[in-house]
């Protein structure tokens, strides 16, 4: 199912579901079918008062049919397991050690040698036209889906309305991207119930949660549509524009190991991930990178935890946008150690 445009009427909903959708349309079309009011015997959300006052605001603020969206949230799940999911998502309960463990395999790596192979050209377009290197973008779709090979098993729709619903500490959160996700549906003529992404909802190759798709998503192979799960020019050309708004910048030093020495680094520490502090003015706190990064270069102090104890790395500006893609620093890293492991595998088979 899927909102599409046409000319007798406005995002008319496709009707796949037969008589039942039919019936439930012309139910809610009854006078007794009122704003916020509760539909008798309905299913899904569609029997949940907070989301039938979202399907009115979307009504009100972006003329969606009522009953197609009744329709459409009817058969919207709660799913446990996702709230479960989101309770403990890896980034939080892993340490550096483990979490490296599931992103720097040789499957992995090799995956990445043959995705770069297969799509370089595109690949060599999204570096001169984007400004993006090529390793970044392939290890990123490599880190989300594995080339696309699990680009994720829950219908959005389910994730979304759960966690729009049934999630408060980020309700307010999901019910924006429940929002923008019905939406790129309309836009992009995406079936609002059969597509399937994480279990927050991102989608494609790059997993990109419906605000991403909508605002960074482009169509890079000029066909008139974005498609985010079957083009890999698109799924290239969006992974890459992504890094670009974020202000990548090509061909520069993502991040290098460091040592610290005394007290003065745990202050550094506390400042995050956001480069502000020049590399020379580092040294003088017992930072230094252990390989050559110009005095003036803006850098933030990193900390993760080996098997033998804790190490150390300056990220400058390009792992700072790595976080943009994923606020966690545990990303940030596998996506640029499994970029590193790619090209140089790369350049050992062109040898």
């Amino acid at each position: 199912m899927h909102l599409t445009t046409d000319p007798g009427k406005p995002y008319m909903l496709y009707r796949t579901l037969g008589n039942f959708c039919f019936g439930l349309v012309l139910f809610c079309a009854l006078p007794a079918c009122t704003t916020t009011a509760a539909v008798p015997n309905a299913t899904g959300y569609a029997a949940s008062p907070d989301a039938l006052a979202f399907i009115d605001e979307m009504v009100a603020k972006h003329d969606f049919d009522r009953d197609e969206l009744v329709v459409v949230f009817s058969q919207a799940e709660r799913r446990e397991d996702i709230l479960e999911l989101m309770r403990k998502p890896a980034e939080k309960r892993l340490e550096w050690h483990e979490y490296r463990k599931i992103f720097l395999t040789r499957s992995r790596v090799q995956g990445g040698v043959a995705f770069w192979n297969e799509n370089i050209q595109l690949l060599e377009k999204a570096e001169k036209e984007l400004g993006v290197d090529a390793q970044v973008i392939v290890a990123i779709i490599g880190v989300e889906t594995r080339y696309g090979g699990n680009t994720g098993r829950h219908r959005v729709i389910d994730a979304l309305s759960t966690l729009a619903f049934d999630y408060p500490p980020r309700s307010k959160f999901f019910r924006g991207e429940l929002e923008q996700y019905l939406i790129l549906a309309r836009e992009e003529d995406i079936d609002l119930l059969t597509a399937t992404g994480s279990y927050a909802g991102a989608m494609g190759y790059g997993q990109f949660i419906p605000s991403s798709y909508r605002n960074f998503a482009i169509d890079f192979n000029g066909d008139g549509k974005r498609d985010l799960w079957n083009s890999p020019a698109d799924i290239i050309g969006s992974v890459a524009n992504y890094m670009k708004v974020h202000r990548w910048t090509l061909g520069t030093t993502v991040a290098t190991r460091a040592t610290v020495t005394g007290d003065a680094y745990q202050v550094v520490l506390e400042k995050g991930l956001k480069p502000q502090i020049r590399v020379d003015k580092l040294r003088t706190a017992g930072i230094g990178p252990q390989t050559a990064v110009p005095d003036d270069s803006l850098a933030a102090l990193i900390e993760l935890q080996n098997t033998n104890g804790p190490e150390y790395w300056l990220g400058l500006n390009n792992f700072y946008v790595i976080t943009r893609y994923n606020r966690s620093p545990l990303y940030a890293m596998a996506v640029y150690q499994l970029s590193e492991e790619i090209r140089q595998a790369r350049e050992q088979l062109q040898q």
